[in-house]
């Protein structure tokens, strides 16, 4: 945040500056210093922004690993990390041609500075519009970052309800299985308690017959 207001002061003098040599295009008010330190300023967001990015995306790969849904979550993380990156390189690219631009406007002012003041006032001018298309620039970057953020915050909160979603069906089949295979095994005990009874009642009744059978008579003595 101290970055971000430090920026913008920079930007407002940069714009001050301008107007100044709009009005009275002099040497001693050139802005070339301040032109210079705009693109410093705004590669070193880029360079901090890339590092914080970077710190992020290995903070998030770390906590895949946590996760029901590892590699579903790796790819999401490296899809999003290469996207940011490259939306980076691109803010770097425009920014060098920006900075190119405002360094030719920079040698016209020095190169017609003795020239009429028509000339300078044109000169003053064209480096007005080139700072104009640069904050331009910068504040549509800013837009483009804070809504990728968003997304990133949006698509992180979606993994994660999907992996506990997933999560829990696995928890509930694995909770079916225990009750299905605790079910089985009530069933074969019961079988099993069954079969011993009528095992028991079969003994009973072999025992019953054996006792219930009549003794058989003596032969007669043989006279």
């Amino acid at each position: 945040m101290k970055k971000l207001i430090a920026f913008c002061l920079l930007v407002a003098g940069i714009a001050g500056g301008v107007g100044s040599s709009a009005q009275t295009p002099t040497a001693a008010n050139s802005p070339s210093a301040t032109l210079q330190a705009t693109p410093d300023a705004e590669r070193a967001r880029i360079n901090a922004q890339r590092i914080r990015l970077e710190t992020g995306f290995s903070n998030e790969d770390a906590a895949c690993y946590k996760k029901f849904l590892v590699n579903n979550c790796l790819d999401e993380v490296k899809v999003r990390r290469r996207e940011a990156l490259a939306d980076l390189r691109r803010q770097e690219i425009s920014l060098n041609a920006q900075d190119r631009k405002l360094k030719g406007a920079e040698q016209i002012r020095k190169t017609e500075e003795k020239s009429s003041p028509e000339k300078q006032q044109d000169s003053a001018d064209r480096r007005a519009a080139a700072l104009k298309d640069f904050q331009a620039r910068v504040d549509r970057d800013k837009q483009k970052n804070a809504e990728r953020e968003t997304a990133d915050v949006d698509a992180k909160s979606n993994i994660d309800s999907a992996a506990s979603r997933a999560k829990g069906n696995q928890d509930k089949v694995t909770a079916r299985s225990g009750k299905q295979a605790a079910s089985a095994a009530e069933v074969k005990k019961f079988n099993e308690r069954v079969e011993k009874a009528k095992e028991r009642q079969a003994r009973h009744d072999r025992d019953q017959l054996g006792q219930n059978k009549p003794v058989s008579k003596s032969l007669p003595v043989p006279e």
